[in-house]
């Protein structure tokens, strides 16, 4: 059986058309497992376009079927075979590094072999420049000499407008989603950031090393921001990162010139209103596959508990949580949160709750 051992790859940034392309060009020699070129044949490829490493985030990957010439050669279309996974339209050129990953099967099936990754080096120039403007109302940025970025814009009567310092509150859209490397930057699984004055707040579980960015819609097409230098938010910056296993805190404030984003892990506090010292409760838990929260109240009876809430230290001012309606749903301020049918005879009982991102939630309490 034939093994594919090596390749030779060329990128060219080539117009295919009037119109921005859809796609760039690319040539490789395929061999054989004796080392000689395979003339005339059938051969399968799949490509992959990689996110920041040679073993990054696959943003996009598409498979060809294609005949060698006499001398092995191979040509196609990045951007034109059957895609697998993402839109080649969608992909953001000029953030972030981007690698190519050519796997090869020399039998033309789908058997394929990784035959090498390489830092695409020179991003094609059509891409850049149909990304230079990456949604409706997001203008272009232009860098001064001292490095200041300003942005040019448009109105809907075609009116050109002066351009404003990128530090003013234009960074800070009226919306922010988060995406990241947990749901693999997909724009439409994006999460909402709940706003908060001149804050922007959300809650999720992230693994470690969890790379996070925010876009201002879910679209493919929207402005993505990420981190400078300094840490803050700023359009087409770096990833900002989740270092441990943990239950986030994620907020961001404007400050007019600058917006800071804190990405805080953290464990809630259960906090008791003037309750019996002989009520005690149990350390927080955390389960990442129910994303719930779980706690236990002992020696609880009708004379000596009086309610609780749940507090969270989180990445803004903290927030309390409680239950208006006594449904069980939590409520950012709610009245605080009783447990039912409690008599004289003490009772040992488990909260469990969860809290979504957008700062919803729900609890139960069983007697255990």
């Amino acid at each position: 059986m034939k093994k594919l051992y090596s390749t030779i790859g060329l990128f060219l940034a080539t117009l295919l058309s009037a119109q921005v392309p859809q796609a760039f060009s690319y040539q490789t020699i395929a061999f054989n497992a004796a080392g000689t070129p395979i003339a005339n044949g059938n051969v399968s490829l799949k490509v992959s376009i990689l996110e920041n490493s040679a073993t990054g985030t696959v943003l996009y990957s598409e498979t060809h079927t294609k005949t060698t010439n006499a001398k092995g050669l191979v040509n196609l279309n990045i951007g034109q075979g059957t895609a697998n996974t993402g839109n080649f339209g969608a992909i953001n050129w000029g953030t972030n590094t981007k690698f190519v990953k050519v796997e090869m099967d020399p039998n033309g099936g789908s058997n394929y072999t990784n035959v090498g990754v390489n830092q695409l080096m020179s991003v094609p120039y059509a891409q850049v420049a149909k990304t230079v403007v990456t949604g409706a109302g997001q203008g272009i940025i232009l860098v001064s000499p001292n490095g200041t970025n300003y942005t040019l814009s448009v109105d809907n009567s075609g009116n050109l407008n002066l351009p404003v310092s990128q530090s003013s509150n234009s960074t800070f859209p009226a919306d922010l989603y988060m995406y990241g490397s947990h749901n693999s930057f997909n724009p439409s699984a994006a999460d909402f950031m709940r706003n908060k004055g001149n804050s922007k707040i959300g809650y999720k579980y992230l693994p470690a090393n969890t790379q996070i960015k925010f876009i201002a819609s879910p679209s493919s097409s929207a402005q993505v921001y990420g981190a400078d230098n300094s840490g803050f938010l700023v359009p087409n910056g770096t990833n900002f990162t989740a270092l441990s296993n943990g239950f986030y805190s994620i907020g961001m404030t404007n400050y007019s010139s600058y917006t800071t984003v804190v990405i805080k892990n953290l464990v809630p506090e259960i906090i008791l209103n003037n309750s019996s010292s002989q009520v005690s409760v149990s350390p927080l838990s955390y389960n990442p596959s129910t994303q719930k929260f779980s706690v236990i109240f002992n020696g609880v009876t009708s004379s000596n508990f009086y309610g609780f809430k749940i507090k969270i230290n989180d990445a803004l001012y903290g927030e309390y949580f409680g239950d208006n309606l006594n449904d069980g749903s939590l409520d950012i301020d709610g009245a605080s949160i009783t447990i039912p049918n409690l008599t004289a005879t003490p009772k040992n009982v488990k909260m469990e709750f969860g809290i979504n991102f957008n700062g919803s939630g729900a609890y139960t309490i069983t007697q255990i």
